[in-house]
């Protein structure tokens, strides 16, 4: 099914690493401009307060000279204006109210020949009465100023005062131009941003596309080759898992296969042999020893057919979890000589014999006896099957650091190497049955917190059952 592109993970990636970048530039624009315009304007009226402080006794020296004409004091306060690099207008303080307070101040002289002076009343008076340094902003024309107003005493009395004025247009300029070289770097930064997310977002949406397409391979039952692992970030572990699911997938389909096809055969040829047998037996000329032998034969199909039934139910039943267990104290060695009882009527020469090797007294462990009596059965029928003629299967037991356990090993051929002896439907060559007798067995120990494990020996095999030991039991 095609997704709508908006709700698509590429698209939805690319706007994402928009998004945020979009974001981080927008921050970044409002915390950086209007703060680098307020520093380049403290910058600028630092400057002149320095300057201010340096012209300070030369413009104090020009107060009270009667021998100083208006051009000179002209002349002098535009050459210190020229050197401190700004403009300057002196302010005489009205001694008299009769202009009103609106006008404090009349110009005695400033550094440029204009009609209109800038001035700043308030700064003015701002100080002149802290007798300090006073800085703030004006215009002139529409021109914006930095200014710094610097009291000038002469005879301990502020008689003037020396109004530095500067332009601030080259500090709006100056962020006029970052903040259009910014916006210029913010819309490049969106464009990489939106082209590389896009990329970035299709590689990933590709892989994801992938991996899309071969869950739905295998949800329709077409296993497909393992795709690709080209990285190991997430998705690469994700394709990792998802290999080997398809792989245990695949394993599981074939033993299913493989078990319907043996099952079938199996049920089959019990089956078709009975049918067989009953036309047969309807034969009313047939002899009492012939009529026998078809009962008897009869008798181990039933009985193969009972075996396969009984496997096939108690799987379902441990798949299912409605396998009940009642664990308790039981004797090891009394349950495998009651088992292998079982067994001494069919072991005729030249089968194998089975040989007890358990101490005196038992071995103790903490499990269901019925469970436990299941797989020594199922151990010991498998050793049987695999054990070539006038051999021994050995059955022993034993307890260590809190383990008990009883070992059933046979003299037959061995495990071919990377057999999964307990994975279901496993059968060895030229053997018949389903495979579930060790898989049922290996279940059986782990729902009673034990397990069961090979051992490879120079002759034979030995499967080892290992359960909890009773704490209240002695053993060797």
């Amino acid at each position: 099914m095609r997704r709508p592109r908006l709700r698509s993970l590429r698209n939805k990636l690319a706007l994402l690493f928009l998004g945020i970048t979009a974001i981080a530039l927008t921050v970044m624009y409002v915390a950086v401009v209007p703060q680098l315009e307020s520093n380049l304007r403290a910058q600028k009226l630092a400057d002149l307060e320095r300057v201010a402080n340096g012209a300070e006794s030369a413009l104090e020296g020009l107060m009270g000279r009667e021998d100083i004409s208006a051009q000179e004091l002209d002349r002098r306060v535009r050459s210190i204006a020229d050197s401190a690099g700004a403009r300057i207008t002196l302010l005489g303080v009205q001694q008299s109210r009769q202009s009103g307070p609106e006008e404090p101040f009349y110009v005695i002289t400033d550094t440029r020949e204009e009609p209109e002076v800038p001035q700043n009343p308030a700064l003015a008076r701002r100080a002149a009465g802290s007798g300090a340094l006073a800085r703030g902003q004006g215009a002139l024309d529409g021109e914006e100023l930095g200014q710094v107003a610097q009291p000038l005493s002469f005879r301990g009395e502020s008689n003037w005062v020396a109004l530095y004025s500067r332009s601030l247009e080259d500090v709006s300029d100056t962020v006029s131009l970052i903040r259009n070289r910014l916006l210029l770097a913010t819309a490049a930064a969106l464009l990489l941003a939106l082209i590389g997310g896009y990329g970035v977002a299709q590689a990933l949406a590709r892989r994801v596309r992938r991996l899309e397409a071969g869950a739905e391979q295998v949800a329709a039952g077409n296993f497909i080759e393992p795709l690709p692992v080209d990285s190991e970030d997430e998705l690469g572990q994700l394709t990792r898992t998802f290999n080997e699911m398809q792989q245990q997938l695949r394993r599981v389909d074939v033993a299913r296969k493989d078990f319907v096809a043996t099952a079938s055969h199996e049920l089959r040829t019990p089956i078709f042999s009975l049918g067989g047998f009953v036309e047969l037996l309807r034969d009313e000329e047939l002899d009492e020893a012939t009529r026998r032998e078809f009962i008897d034969t009869m008798a181990e199909q039933v009985e193969r057919l009972q075996k396969l039934a009984v496997d096939l139910l108690d799987l379902s039943r441990l798949d299912a979890g409605s396998v009940q267990l009642e664990c308790e104290p039981v004797d090891l060695s009394e349950v495998a000589r009651a088992v292998t009882s079982e067994f001494l009527p069919v072991l005729t020469p030249p089968r194998p014999e089975v040989q007890l090797r358990l101490p005196e007294p038992g071995v103790q462990a903490r499990c269901d006896r019925g469970r436990v009596a299941q797989i020594i059965r199922i151990l010991i029928d498998n050793a049987l099957t695999h054990t070539p003629e006038r051999t021994q299967v050995t059955v022993t037991s034993g307890r260590s650091n809190g383990t008990a356990r009883l070992t059933v090993a046979d003299e037959g051929p061995g495990l071919p190497a990377e057999t999964q002896v307990f994975e279901r439907f496993t059968t060895g060559q030229n053997t018949r049955g389903a495979g579930l007798g060790l898989a049922i067995a290996v279940e059986l120990a782990e729902r009673m917190d034990g397990d069961i494990r090979t051992e490879a020996r120079p002759v034979g095999t030995a499967f080892t059952l290992r359960l909890p030991a009773d704490d209240g039991a002695s053993g060797p």
